[in-house]
């Protein structure tokens, strides 16, 4: 599966490589953009590796939430997904800038009312984690894990990974791939230069812990 995921995000050109400034200023050899997950075709396939880590995780949970703007396709196709394996559940998604007319509010979706798991791409520095932690439960949920389709291995506020921070709160973090996964794939297609620039931006930024 995380050879397929890589595949399908090179394919897809969500998965890149050159220089991309991250939201923290990083500059980072490589990008990861679910938003070009946008055929039929991807989503389906990306909905069913979701759904396989989440169900593999053990985690309980009877609602999906996809932050806006990313995590509502990626909910969406997830929820889909345990459906056909004969598990239902509920998705919300959130306004980025609250309603004040019609149905008013900047909650779309199931009302929250339990056990919710977070479906996001990446988790670089927690930023968004603990905007959605809050959203969740001001809502009446209960934040009980998260899956995110890449860990980028990147440490948060201090050395240790912005994952690890989360964990350690008692939130279970599950992704598909990771950082490592990506360079084990190019090790098999013999990608050194890339290999290396990888590497160095790890040992720049990288968690303490991976090594």
């Amino acid at each position: 599966m995380k050879q397929e995921l890589i595949q399908l995000a090179i394919k897809s050109n969500v998965l890149r490589f050159g220089e991309f400034q991250l939201k923290s200023g990083r500059i980072s050899p490589y990008f990861f953009n679910a938003g070009l997950f946008y055929t039929g075709e991807a989503l389906r396939s990306l909905g069913r590796f979701y759904a396989k880590v989440l169900i593999s995780s053990k985690i309980n949970f009877q609602h999906l939430f996809g932050p806006a703007y990313k995590g509502l396709p990626l909910a969406t196709a997830t929820s889909i997904a345990l459906q056909e394996l004969g598990i239902n559940s509920t998705v919300t998604f959130n306004r980025k800038e609250e309603k004040v007319h019609g149905e008013g509010g900047n909650l779309i979706g199931s009302p929250l009312s339990g056990k919710t798991v977070i479906i996001d791409d990446v988790i670089t520095a927690g930023t968004a984690f603990r905007e959605s932690k809050i959203f969740i439960e001001e809502n009446g949920g209960e934040l009980s894990g998260i899956v995110i389709a890449l860990d980028r291995c990147e440490r948060g506020s201090g050395d240790d990974s912005a994952i690890n921070e989360i964990k350690s709160t008692g939130i279970e973090v599950i992704s598909i791939i990771s950082l490592f996964d990506i360079i084990e794939y190019l090790k098999i297609n013999n990608e050194i230069s890339l290999i290396d620039k990888l590497y160095s931006y790890h040992e720049m930024y990288g968690a303490k812990n991976f090594f």
